[in-house]
């Protein structure tokens, strides 16, 4: 038997970000940011996790992407709880998750990151969700040299919560 008390984690520090465990499936929609036109569309099934390591949580997320000529991407995103936030420190991104302070509501997360091979490019994205938890609208902010060139829309559906036995590899329906 171990003598470690379990440090409060991500369900307890950041419900908001908790309550978002489980299989979403969407659409992310690229724009240029001075034109307003559509440059990329693509499916997208996340599976957001919470993985027990003992004394703590970490946050866990794996994005697949699926375009309608048949490409597919997977995208892993592993993260440490620290200090109330969620931190990222991989091959593609650096950066954290908190929720946003104050809302009233308890709706909304803000992350910031930038691109490993674009140190230069950086991004706010801001994750709202609606009361009941089955909808979720997300908007990423990028940035390079200062400048806001590009926005993401994403609109997501909660699918189910258990992910543990989620298999489906299929393209989303939506």
């Amino acid at each position: 038997m171990s003598d470690a008390v379990k440090k409060p984690g991500v369900r307890e520090v950041m419900p908001i970000l908790a309550s978002n465990e489980g299989v979403w499936e969407g659409w992310y929609r690229y724009y240029d940011a001075k034109t307003g036109l559509m440059t990329d569309q693509h499916r997208s099934r996340l599976i957001c996790r919470l993985v027990d390591e003992g004394e703590t949580e970490r946050y866990y997320q794996t994005n697949h992407y699926y375009w309608d000529d048949g490409r597919h991407e997977i995208r892993e995103f592993p993260a440490q709880y620290e200090n109330g936030r969620i931190w990222w420190d991989n091959d593609l991104i650096k950066g954290w998750a908190a929720h946003m302070q104050p809302d009233d509501f308890n709706r909304s997360t803000c992350l910031n990151w930038t691109r490993k091979n674009e140190p230069d490019i950086y991004l706010y994205e801001m994750i709202q969700n609606s009361d009941d938890r089955k909808n979720r609208a997300r908007t990423w902010q990028w940035f390079k040299g200062g400048i806001c060139f590009q926005r993401t829309l994403i609109d997501e559906v909660f699918i189910t919560r258990d992910w543990q036995n989620w298999n489906d590899h299929s393209p989303p329906k939506n």
